[in-house]
């Protein structure tokens, strides 16, 4: 049986991205084993789909910043040892980056990447084979081509992410209320979408039975949820959650809007109607891809309108349900 390795290991939102591939392959080589390199942090993702078979955590985030640490050496030659105990008959990094490159050259097997005018880094040198992928593609697309080319196969037809979460009881929220998600956090401040204007469309989804729930991953996104939330109706601010226990929640969402963040991507892949608000980077980019539920608004320098946000879930949701 062939078996495939697939190096992305970050960020979450390229993690995702990268999941139409596996089924790119599995459609194209129905008998192949697909391995995934990820970083620790978002292992959960890759695990959601049904095809890979083995997740081979990574922690090149941790471990650069204690690299004197005897410790984090000994977790570094473990994971090298791992990685090449395991003979590929192809080793595809999608990644494109010199984080990644080194795993690919680390792991037995024909090496497949990007070249030089497709990459950021000039890493040539980590791959057997290279490929010429085009900038102007979306990073989805842009990750199907790579392994197309690597596989000798043609990607054609929809997108598919082909994941499920499984089913959770949050004991938080009113069983009797459906409940949105909005995703206010962000990487960069320039991606943030207007305070004010959450509170405007937390109230609209309010006025519509809807609970808002406000994630939150550091004490910053903390403070700005629990602020957020004591202008909106019926909002939860809940505590800390994993990743996981965070897919769950977006699977069983009635609709979720977020700004430019992996999680958005990551409910528009399980399924779920979903909004992307873009300020500051261009969805043609980046921005939900293949989502069937899926909108992407605003752009650089473009940002959204709340009645534009309201538009849109107002006609997603009835897209869905024929009405709330």
């Amino acid at each position: 049986m062939p078996r495939i390795l697939l190096i992305k290991t970050s960020s979450l939102g390229d993690v995702v991205h990268n999941l139409p591939v596996v089924a790119d392959i599995a459609a194209a080589r129905p008998d192949v084993t697909i391995d995934w390199v990820v970083e620790e942090a978002f292992a959960a993702i890759p695990r959601l789909h049904p095809r890979v078979s083995q997740v081979l955590p990574v922690a090149v985030r941790r471990w650069r910043r204690a690299l004197w640490r005897p410790v984090v050496w000994g977790e570094i030659r473990a994971f090298i040892g791992h990685l090449r105990d395991q003979q590929y008959d192809a080793v595809i990094d999608t990644q494109g980056l010199l984080k990644s490159a080194w795993i690919a050259r680390a792991a037995r097997g024909m090496r497949h990447g990007l070249d030089r005018q497709s990459s950021r880094e000039p890493l040539g040198w980590f791959y057997d084979r290279t490929y010429r992928v085009s900038w102007h593609q979306h990073a989805v697309e842009r990750n199907r081509s790579l392994a197309a080319h690597a596989l000798g196969y043609v990607h054609s037809g929809p997108v598919q992410y082909e994941i499920s979460a499984e089913p959770k009881s949050f004991g938080w929220l009113a069983p009797e209320r459906p409940h949105a998600v909005l995703l206010h956090a962000t990487s960069a401040d320039r991606k943030l979408w207007p305070e004010e204007r959450w509170i405007t469309l937390g109230r609209a989804l309010a006025e519509r039975g809807m609970t808002c729930v406000l994630p939150w991953g550091t004490a910053a996104e903390q403070e700005r949820s629990t602020r957020l939330a004591q202008h909106i109706p019926h909002a939860v601010t809940p505590a800390r959650l994993e990743l996981r226990a965070l897919a769950s929640l977006l699977a069983q969402a009635r609709i979720v809007i977020g700004t430019d963040t992996g999680l958005t991507h990551l409910a528009g892949a399980l399924g779920v109607p979903t909004i992307g608000l873009y300020v500051a980077t261009d969805p043609a980019a980046t921005g939900l891809h293949g989502c069937a539920r899926g909108v992407n608004l605003g752009g650089v320098g473009v940002v959204p309108a709340v009645g534009d946000v309201v538009a849109a879930l107002d006609k997603l949701i009835d897209s869905v349900t024929g009405n709330w």
